[in-house]
C-alpha cells in the first residue's frame, strides 16, 4: 500500500512539473507579442476624427519633443558615449501587453527601446480597472517586494530604504519634471503566444517568467499614457535583459515595424530564436555601448545616394541611436545638407514649404502625374554601417519620405540642432525592416521585410477554451 501511495505521488510530481515546464519553456525558445502603434485602430489613443497625414504630422512633432528629452540623457553636446545623469520622460510611439501577477491583470503599457525599468500603476483600490487603471498587488499571490541589499534595488538610480530595509522605495525622474514613484517589486509576468492577446487559446501555450523585478507605482505627477512603461534597453532591470535571465532565450529581441499605410496591421515584438532576422539579404552591425545602458546605438561610416557618397570630415563613425519613440529621423547638418541638395538634383521637381517647418525638403504631389514622376525619381540612399563584411542598409522612399499633409510628401530627416542634438534613427526609417537585437554579442541585424504580415490576426472565438 506503502509504495502504491508513493509512486502515486510521484505520477502526480511528474505531471505537476510537466506542467510547470510548459509554461516556462513552452517551444523552446521564443515567442512574439503584438506592438501596437498609437495611432492603431487597436490603440486607445487612436483618433478616427484626424486624417492618415494628420498623424504623421502630430508624430513628427512628438518627436522633436522626444529627441530633445533623449538629449538630456548625455552631457553636453548629445554625445551617445557620454556620462548619464538623469532618467528622461518621452512621448512613445508604440505599446504592448503585459500580464501580471497571479491570476493575471491585463495591461497595457508603453513600450520603450530607450530606457530600462518595468513600471506599472499599483493600488489598492480594487475599483480601478486597465487599461489606465491599476495592478493591485494584494489580489496576487505571486507578489514580492524587492529588498533595500538586493542587486536590483542598487541598479536602479534614486532609490531609499524604509526604516526596517525591507522596502526598495524608488523615485524616478524624468527630466521634463516627471516622476514616477513606487516600490521596486517582483512579479510573475504571463506572456500569450497568441495573436491579439488570446489568454487561454488550444495550442497556444503561455510563457510564465516567475520574480520579475518591476516598478510598482503608487503615485506619478506628469502625464504619464497607458498604465506603465516596459524599459527594453540594455540594463539589469529592462525586459530584455530579465527575460534573458530567467530562461534559456538569451537576451535576444527583435521587432517588425508595420508600414504607417497600413493602419489595421499590427507590428511584430519577438523574443529568444523568434528574434533572429532570417530574411535574405540581412546584414549585420555592432551595437556600440552608452553608460546608461538604455540606448541601442550603431554607427554609420557613411550614406550614399547613387554614386555619391557623404561622411563626416575626420571622423571615420558617426553614432545613432535606433528609436521606437521617434518618427523622425535626425543627422546633423554636415551631413543632411548635402543629401537634400543630392535628393533635389535627382528628383527634380518643384519643392514647397513644410508643414512642420523643421524639414528640409518637401514636395506637392496633389497631382496625378506629379506623384507619379516623384515616385519614380526617388533613389534609394544608402547607409554604411560599422560591422563585419562592411554591412550597407538600403533604405527605400517609403523609409525616407512621409505625407506630412494631404499630397505633401517630406524627407523624414531633420537637422540635429541645439536643442536637439542627437543623431537619431526613426520609426519611419525603420518600417518594413525586421531588426534583430542580440544583446549578448552586441550586435544587432537588420533586413527588409514584409512586417504587415509579420503578425498574424487573432485566433477567432471558437479556438478558445471552454
Amino acid at each position: 500500500m506503502a509504495e502504491a501511495v508513493s509512486r502515486a505521488f510521484l505520477l502526480i510530481g511528474v505531471v505537476l512539473t510537466a506542467q510547470l515546464w510548459r509554461c516556462t519553456a513552452y517551444a523552446g525558445d521564443g515567442f512574439s507579442v503584438e506592438f501596437i502603434h498609437r495611432d492603431s485602430v487597436k490603440s486607445p489613443f487612436h483618433d478616427p476624427s484626424i486624417t492618415a497625414p494628420e498623424r504623421m504630422l502630430a508624430a513628427a512633432r512628438r518627436s522633436t519633443a522626444r529627441g530633445a528629452a533623449l538629449t538630456r540623457s548625455f552631457p553636453a553636446g548629445g554625445s551617445p558615449d557620454g556620462a548619464v545623469s538623469e532618467v528622461v520622460g518621452r512621448p512613445f510611439e508604440y505599446l504592448m501587453y503585459v500580464n501580471v501577477g497571479t491570476p493575471p491583470t491585463r495591461m497595457l503599457a508603453l513600450a520603450d527601446t530607450g530606457s530600462d525599468l518595468v513600471w506599472l500603476r499599483c493600488s489598492n483600490d480594487t475599483t480601478a480597472q486597465p487599461p489606465n487603471g491599476d495592478f493591485h498587488p494584494s489580489n496576487s499571490s505571486t507578489f514580492g517586494r524587492v529588498g533595500c541589499d538586493s542587486a536590483a534595488c542598487r541598479a536602479l538610480a534614486g532609490t531609499s530604504c524604509g526604516t526596517d530595509g525591507s522596502s526598495c522605495k524608488y523615485d524616478y525622474k524624468y527630466a521634463e519634471g516627471y516622476n514616477t514613484i513606487g516600490v521596486l517589486s517582483t512579479e510573475t509576468f504571463t506572456f500569450e503566444d497568441a495573436p491579439g492577446g488570446c489568454m487561454g487559446c488550444r495550442d497556444r501555450p503561455q510563457l510564465q517568467v516567475a520574480n520579475v523585478n518591476f516598478g510598482c507605482t503608487t503615485s506619478t505627477f506628469g502625464v504619464f499614457g497607458g498604465d506603465g512603461i516596459v524599459g527594453l534597453g540594455d540594463g539589469t532591470l529592462s525586459l530584455v535583459s530579465q527575460i534573458g535571465a530567467h530562461t534559456s532565450f538569451g537576451r535576444r529581441f527583435s521587432y517588425c515595424l508595420a508600414p504607417f499605410s497600413a493602419p489595421n496591421a499590427s507590428s511584430a515584438l519577438n523574443f529568444g530564436s523568434r528574434a533572429a532576422v532570417t530574411e535574405s539579404g540581412a546584414v549585420t552591425a555592432v551595437l556600440f555601448p552608452s553608460h546608461e545602458d538604455a540606448f541601442h546605438i550603431i554607427a554609420l561610416e557613411d550614406i550614399k545616394i547613387g554614386n555619391a557618397t557623404f561622411a563626416l570630415p575626420n571622423r571615420n563613425r558617426y553614432e545613432v541611436v535606433l528609436d521606437t519613440g521617434s518618427m523622425l529621423t535626425y543627422l546633423v547638418s554636415a551631413l543632411l545638407d548635402p543629401m537634400v541638395e543630392e535628393l533635389k538634383r535627382r528628383i527634380n521637381l518643384p519643392t514647397v514649404v513644410s508643414p512642420d517647418h523643421t524639414l528640409q525638403l518637401c514636395y506637392d504631389v496633389n497631382d496625378v502625374n506629379r506623384r507619379s514622376l516623384f515616385e519614380k525619381n526617388v533613389p534609394d540612399i544608402t547607409l554604411q554601417l560599422i560591422g563585419p563584411g562592411a554591412p550597407e542598409l538600403t533604405l527605400k522612399a517609403e523609409n525616407m519620405f512621409a505625407e506630412l499633409q494631404e499630397g505633401f510628401m517630406c524627407l523624414a530627416v531633420a537637422p540635429v540642432t541645439d536643442q536637439q542634438p542627437l543623431a537619431i534613427i526613426g520609426c519611419i526609417a525603420q518600417q518594413n525592416l525586421h531588426i534583430g537585437y542580440d544583446l549578448d554579442k552586441g550586435t544587432v541585424t537588420l533586413a527588409a521585410a514584409d512586417c504587415a504580415s509579420s503578425y498574424q490576426q487573432s485566433p477567432s472565438a471558437s479556438e478558445q477554451l471552454e
